[in-house]
């Protein structure tokens, strides 16, 4: 390249006023040149600081939204709409961007005009904090090279964001993957290099939290098939099957078993419950039962390591699955899954950074 465009860097978040700050503070001490980067936050109706963190930089762009019911898409759309760079990238509050990444970024898209978007790899700060970061930091990164979909952190081409209209403004959760396939059917790439974009904090510290972001994976696992099935692609096939299958199977068994023993306990009633949930319980612990070996090789675990996570993934479905019925349940009824602003908020796996 002969010289670095301009970017466009969209900064969303609610209730984000520990961490938008550092995040802010990242892309300004980035290694590229900051008369090229125009940097717009987009507040979805935060009651806290955060608007006033934001206004405090000369440089930043305050876009403040007061949405009844406030989506990453609505944010996203906003703040990209605002600019006219012929590039955006896209961050969520609670990630610091690396300060080489937007070089590195914006040569490989510039290497082929049909690569819509990059991305780099997502790293946890603190995955020795809690369980839960560890997970988070094992789950965010997929292979190398051509990539089915991209997440949070992403640049994209304005004209990608153009010609297929932006994000859902609809979905409360799954609006990244969705837009990838979108971007993928007219005819983009999307690539992701062996490079590190941007650390977040997960500041996942309860049971509650991880049980509520299953609950709402789950949600937007079903939101993104609906839309897949319906354009003819297989793209959470699996994922959505297996939730169904491990999670299905093995909740109606534990429900024959519970009314086994309430209707009519007795001995033979309570064994024919167990026979019954045996096979259940197998096909749910498919993954501690059989693929602690495969964890260890593809994550690089140790094996205590590799157990901890195979119990992960063979949970995990359960609040998966629930989430998966609301987002049906949510058809039938009219009633979709809505964010609520005050149960929005962003924090710190610890006090100080």
């Amino acid at each position: 390249m002969s010289h670095l465009p301009d970017i466009d860097c969209v900064l969303i978040g609610v209730n984000c006023s520990k961490t938008l700050g550092r995040c802010i503070d990242s892309v300004f001490a980035s290694g590229y040149p900051k008369e090229k980067i125009y940097l717009y936050y987009v507040d979805g109706g935060s009651t806290d600081r955060s608007i006033d963190v934001a206004n405090a930089y000369d440089s930043v762009t305050v876009i403040a939204l007061n949405p009844e019911y406030p989506t990453p898409g609505i944010g996203r759309n906003h703040g990209w709409k605002q600019g006219s760079s012929p590039f955006v990238h896209f961050l969520d509050s609670d990630t610091i961007l690396n300060p080489d990444w937007l070089k590195i970024a914006v040569h490989a898209i510039d290497k082929e005009e049909q690569i819509g978007a990059v991305m780099g790899l997502r790293k946890e700060m603190h995955p020795e904090h809690s369980i839960y970061n560890w997970l988070g930091d094992i789950e965010w990164n997929g292979p190398i090279g051509e990539s089915s979909c991209f997440g949070g952190d992403v640049l994209l081409r304005r004209k990608v964001l153009e010609k297929t209209g932006g994000y859902d403004e609809f979905l409360v959760g799954g609006e990244d993957p969705e837009l990838s396939r979108r971007v993928l059917r007219a005819g983009w790439k999307i690539i992701r290099l062996d490079a590190l974009m941007t650390q977040h904090d997960l500041a996942m510290k309860t049971v509650r939290q991880y049980m509520a972001r299953a609950f709402r994976s789950g949600y937007g696992f079903a939101a993104v098939r609906k839309r897949e099935a319906e354009a003819g692609s297989d793209f959470w096939k699996y994922e959505f099957q297996k939730i169904v299958i491990k999670g299905g199977v093995f909740m109606i068994c534990l429900i024959f078993f519970i009314l086994t023993i309430f209707i009519h306990p007795s001995s033979t009633t309570i064994t024919l419950g167990l026979l019954t949930l045996a096979p259940g319980t197998a096909i749910l612990l498919n993954p501690r039962l059989f693929k602690v070996n495969k964890f260890m090789r593809e994550n690089n675990l140790n094996k205590k390591e590799a157990r901890t996570y195979a119990w992960h993934c063979s949970l995990v479905v359960i609040p998966q699955l629930f989430g998966l019925i609301r987002f049906y349940w949510g058809l039938i009824t009219g009633n979709p899954l809505k964010n609520r602003r005050n149960t929005l908020t962003t924090g710190l796996s610890v006090s100080e950074i």
